[in-house]
């Protein structure tokens, strides 16, 4: 009863035994050999369609080299790319590109394929001659994810995690308001990060937009997905649907570090006296792109004395700041212009009474200095009760894929 019992499942497992001295029949085994007619015709006809090949564009190369090691033996193709001004994006190779062409078995350039911007060049042979083609690319949307480390800089993580820069600013942009990503970065701090992905016939093309990510930080995490509440309009809010966005920035720079702080009294490096800093000053390359930290009105554009080249922003009533030492301003830049958060506001420069390029940053209440790094930001609006099903439903897959990531190292996975 027992061995009834048990059978049954031992078989899904593992093969039977077979007890010692068993006689069991022998299998009949015969030898069979045929000969097989190749279909000649089929394989005539594909080697007159030609064969499709790819190779990289290598620093150095010539058009002439690049269709040779295509597999192609045609100087009437390579004499009609190099001349026709229709094909001229292959008169600049850019190396690591990849360049795809169908060649026949003589060696005749059947067709060619290059992928140059958002646009692909094709190139098909027509009769004796050739015709050329220039669309827009039809990229395929990939939802891909990935996880790192810091060890030095979030760039170096994004880096190592095979992600792009342009990853790395989305992920700084969108925490913000909670990381200052010049002081608070620690080494072991993870992330992960959900984003999309555009291919061109399996090939990388660019990134797309940061789906859902998470911080930790110093032991304390912070979690945002991606919600369109609107056409052409949407946001980062918590998983719970509070908007992670404040009404300012921590930070008016993406990159760079605190050269000095808030404080009451301060040795200016100039004046050689103490004297109180009333900002902060962040220390980066002139030309480093300014942000604005709140949405706002230009309340000032211009040269004022010690500041150099200074913007100052009016938000709301009783917010205001400051920007100033800057190389250059936007353009179009002018009072009584409106500014978004994260606009580009100026450059860091070096006018005004300075030792060297940075950025000086203020933050007034009510005319009252107040320290940016320390000051409480408040909050913008949170999902609305209509909109919270239709968020939920968005933002449940995309914190299921965080929580996949977490407490995993990965390169990438699509």
């Amino acid at each position: 009863m027992t061995a009834a019992l048990v059978l049954p499942f031992a078989g899904v497992v593992a093969a039977f035994g077979i007890a010692p001295d068993t006689l069991t029949d022998p299998v009949p085994r015969a030898r069979v050999v045929e000969e097989l007619a190749l279909p000649a015709v089929e394989l005539r006809a594909e080697a007159a369609q030609g064969y499709w090949r790819e190779e990289r564009i290598q620093r150095g190369d010539t058009l002439a080299a690049l269709i040779a090691r295509l597999g192609a033996d045609d100087p009437e193709a390579v004499e009609f790319l190099r001349t026709t001004r229709t094909a001229k994006a292959l008169y600049q190779l850019i190396p690591g590109r990849a360049v795809r062409a169908q060649v026949s078995a003589e060696g005749k350039l059947l067709a060619l394929r290059y992928r140059n911007g958002g646009a692909a060049l094709t190139v098909e042979r027509s009769g004796d001659g050739f015709k050329v083609s220039n669309q827009p690319l039809e990229l395929e949307r990939r939802v891909l994810m990935a996880s790192g480390e810091i060890r030095s800089s979030l760039f170096a993580a994004t880096d190592a995690a095979n992600l792009s820069d342009a990853i790395a600013i989305q992920i700084a942009d969108i925490f913000s308001t909670d990381i200052d990503f010049h002081r608070d970065l620690r080494r072991g701090d993870r992330f992960s990060v959900v984003y999309e992905g555009y291919y061109d016939q399996g090939e990388p093309v660019r990134p797309g937009r940061v789906l859902a990510a998470e911080f930790i930080n110093q032991g304390r995490f912070y979690r945002a997905v991606w919600f369109q509440y609107a056409e052409g309009q949407g946001g980062y809010y918590t998983p719970q649907g509070r908007n992670i966005r404040k009404a300012f920035l921590r930070s008016p720079l993406e990159f760079s570090r605190v050269t000095s702080g808030f404080t009451n009294a301060r040795f200016h490096p100039v004046l050689n006296q103490w004297r109180a800093h009333r900002g902060i000053d962040y220390g980066a390359p002139v030309g480093t792109r300014v942000k604005a930290t709140g949405d706002g009105v230009v309340e000032f554009a211009g040269r004022q004395g010690a500041y150099g080249n200074l913007v100052v922003l009016r938000h709301q009533s009783k917010y205001a700041t400051w920007y100033a030492h800057l190389s250059g301003f936007a353009k179009g830049l002018r009072k009584g212009a409106r500014v978004t958060q994260g606009d580009v506001i100026g450059y860091v420069g070096a006018t005004g009474l300075v030792t060297g390029p940075h950025l000086h940053y203020e933050f007034r209440i009510n005319g009252a200095h107040q320290n940016p790094l320390r000051v409480v930001l408040p909050s913008a609006p949170p999902i609305t009760a209509e909109q919270k099903p239709v968020f939920d439903a968005a933002a449940a897959p995309l914190a299921r894929r965080l929580d996949l990531l977490r407490g995993t190292l990965i390169a990438r996975l699509d």
